[in-house]
């Protein structure tokens, strides 16, 4: 029985890595058709699969300017490939048996359940698909508000379109833009408007299906779960501190937000930090940033957004757990508590064994970045692989400047940001539950720290 169980946990994360795998394969082949391409631009086969799998993975990172290579046809295959990748393959596939009236089976339900992150199999359509109208109500509403901006400056047809792929890209924390050589959102930087309505998307599609369920459901906070109190609360204070510490550090550099009247500096640090978040979108240069920016930067961008959502990382509810940890060490508790709950230590150990593996990951990306791209300082290099791994899309260096190994370094990245950190934590929670250990060593004190 427990071999048998295994199996099927296997055959689960298995499905969801190959299923991203699948979309990103498509999507780097559509991409790489003439049609995809502006005449007089052409994009070949590695700069189609670094584009597809950053669309899919939701990161942003580009080797190709979006907007000045790709058509229109394929402007709508990468918002296409955000789209599924932001809501997961397995969401959309859901979505799409039930619009066509096809029966739904029982291993499909059980991978839409893991993959969402639902208390059962009961009901986890009928959730999906209100995961799936909270999405579509919430960027609908982002394009309309950015529409009312972007057609008076383009006209009725292009600002309506700029207003739906930048408010999918925003709420699926993609960071794609269509603002070619004018640098993301740069001309925005002082359109407080358009910044908070983007910074907005970004942080809902960061919060995670559930908790936005929740929140629409329950208007008392004494009525949420666990998982939703520290997710809301992880998330304001890294919003705060992220603003804070960044305006702090940009506040007088002339490259930033030195020129800038004090509202706006405020505003586009605010940006910044929410934009670390996974979302990949910048209002202020990322080469002019200082050093101490860049570092910061890179913690918010390897901490990342919540499970269940759009965004990558290693997710707030780790970030939570890691400090709950400590807290419990340094007052002499033995239960990891959090919001007078006692946390199971089987979650507390998949949440520090996701944050190892992470940051394994993240200082062997940079040092092999600094061995391929010598011209380059280190502190760029270690924003460049943790936005990768973060699923975020910021860089300092500029990615197309990047050796070709490098970029298939950070395609590696992209995909293990996205479909890691689930498969993680599916398989080492599985094997702690099943494990029965008939066996105990002898126990013996050691010295740390």
């Amino acid at each position: 029985m427990l071999t048998k169980k295994r199996r099927s946990s296997m055959s689960i994360e298995m499905l969801l890595a190959l299923g991203f795998f699948l979309i990103i394969l498509l999507g780097s082949l559509l991409l790489s058709l003439p049609v995809a391409w502006e005449e007089g631009k052409s994009a070949n086969y590695l700069q189609a699969l670094f584009t597809a799998t950053s669309a899919t993975c939701v990161t942003g990172l580009t080797v190709v300017d979006t907007a000045e290579t790709y058509s229109l046809f394929g402007e709508i295959v990468i918002i296409a490939l955000i789209q599924v990748g932001g809501l997961g393959f397995m969401l959309f596939a859901t979505m799409t048996l039930v619009f066509i009236r096809k029966r739904i089976s029982l291993q499909s339900r059980a991978l839409l359940r893991d993959s969402m992150g639902l208390p059962g199999l009961s009901g986890s359509v009928r959730t999906s698909l209100h995961f799936v109208l909270i999405v579509f109500g919430i960027e609908l509403l982002g394009a309309l508000l950015l529409s009312i901006r972007f057609v008076p400056q383009m006209g009725m047809g292009k600002g309506l379109y700029y207003g739906f792929f930048h408010a999918v890209s925003a709420f699926c924390n993609a960071g794609f833009d269509l603002f070619g050589s004018l640098g993301s959102l740069q001309i925005y930087q002082q359109d407080p408007y358009v910044l908070l309505i983007i910074s907005s998307l970004i942080v809902l599609g960061g919060l995670g299906f559930a908790v936005l369920a929740e929140v629409i459901s329950h208007h008392h906070i004494k009525k949420y779960s666990l998982h939703t109190k520290t997710v809301l609360f992880t998330t304001a204070a890294l919003l705060v501190f992220g603003t804070l510490v960044i305006s702090a550090l940009e506040w007088n550099n002339p490259r930033t937000l030195g020129t800038m009247p004090a509202v706006h500096r405020v505003t586009n640090a605010w940006f910044q930090s929410v934009t670390t978040r996974t979302a990949g979108y910048f209002s202020i240069s990322q080469m002019g940033m200082t050093d101490a920016s860049k570092l910061v930067s890179s913690i918010l961008m390897f901490i990342g957004a919540s499970p269940v959502s759009t965004g990558g990382g290693i997710k707030t509810t780790t970030l939570f757990l890691l400090l709950a940890l400590v807290s419990t060490v340094v007052h002499g508790r033995v239960d990891v508590t959090a919001f007078k709950r006692k946390v199971p230590l089987s979650v507390v150990r998949t949440a520090l064994s996701i944050f190892v593996i992470f940051l394994i990951l993240a200082v062997t990306g940079t040092a092999l970045l600094s061995v391929w791209n010598a011209e380059f300082q280190i502190i760029d290099l270690t924003m460049e692989a943790t936005s990768a791994l973060g699923t975020v899309g910021l860089t300092s260096v500029g990615t197309a400047n990047l050796t070709a190994l490098s970029q298939v370094l950070l395609i590696c990245f992209m995909y293990i940001g996205r479909v890691g950190p689930l498969t993680l934590m599916l398989v080492l929670t599985r094997r702690q539950e099943n494990k029965t250990t008939l066996m105990h060593y002898p126990e013996e004190q050691m010295l740390v720290g």
